[in-house]
């Protein structure tokens, strides 16, 4: 399994100025995106660069899971998903997958590609 490097700040002693500093982890390119470990401020460039390496690898069904919480995780996914370039559709998890706490997503391919895995409830773009 591939994985994606991801740099992240460290905790609230980051600079407000000056370079990016942070820690490169490692990240999985397995269709599963789990938002909990993540800074809210890193979501915004971790969402798009995912699902793109998702596509890549011709993973075409992705689960971003961002907890049920207050829902502003969740609105903030969504709204990335909006004007991301190849997502077809997205919306809330089946309750076998997660429920409101997660958002499936449905990638654009090429004919013939892989599919299957969790299949999103609809929700207008």
């Amino acid at each position: 399994m591939r994985r994606l490097p991801v740099v992240l700040r460290r905790g609230r002693r980051v600079p407000r100025r000056g370079p990016n500093l942070g820690v490169a982890h490692e990240l999985p390119i397995d269709g599963v995106l789990d938002l909990h470990t993540f800074r809210p401020a890193d979501v915004k460039d971790l969402v798009p660069t995912y699902l793109a390496e998702c596509r890549k690898r011709d993973i075409l069904h992705v689960r971003i899971i961002h907890g049920k919480g207050t829902g502003a995780l969740r609105e903030t996914v969504h709204a990335i998903l909006k004007r991301t370039a190849g997502v077809v559709s997205f919306g809330l998890a089946p309750p076998n997958a997660g429920g409101w706490g997660a958002t499936v997503v449905e990638l654009e391919g090429k004919p013939g590609g892989r599919s299957g895995a969790v299949q999103p409830t609809p929700q207008s773009r």
